[in-house]
């Protein structure tokens, strides 16, 4: 199970913390994954991590703003996001890969989902 915490409503410029906690697998021997869906349009990966978090990857819109981690030890995986924009809102999900590199980045590659959190950038 993943339960994704830390959404809310932000300004533009302005920074959120998002949080997921993963149970019931073994969280350390996976990669991690952040999507985003925007009303009415795909859900789309943000960023990932891989099984140790000496690995990430962004898509290009977020890069240089967002940063994902992982506590291994706690079973966490967070992503910070700065310099929030308007084309930020959207629900956010935190997802369990199906490998340990992070370099499988279609939502098929993932199996595991959290319940999704609503973020919220106002202009």
């Amino acid at each position: 199970q993943l339960q994704a915490s830390g959404g809310g409503l932000a300004q533009a410029g302005g920074s959120l913390r998002l949080s997921c906690a993963v149970s019931g697998r073994a969280f350390s021997r996976y990669a991690m994954g952040w999507f985003r869906q925007a009303p009415g349009k795909d859900r789309k990966i943000v960023g990932s991590i891989s099984w140790a978090g000496s690995l990430t990857y962004y898509v290009d819109s977020v890069k240089g703003r967002f940063t994902i981690s992982r506590d291994n030890a706690n079973n966490m995986v967070y992503l910070q996001m700065n310099s929030l924009k308007p084309e930020d809102t959207a629900v956010y999900y935190c997802a369990t890969s199906k490998y340990r590199s992070s370099s499988h980045r279609r939502a098929a590659d993932f199996d595991s989902w959290g319940q999704g959190t609503q973020v919220t950038v106002s202009s």
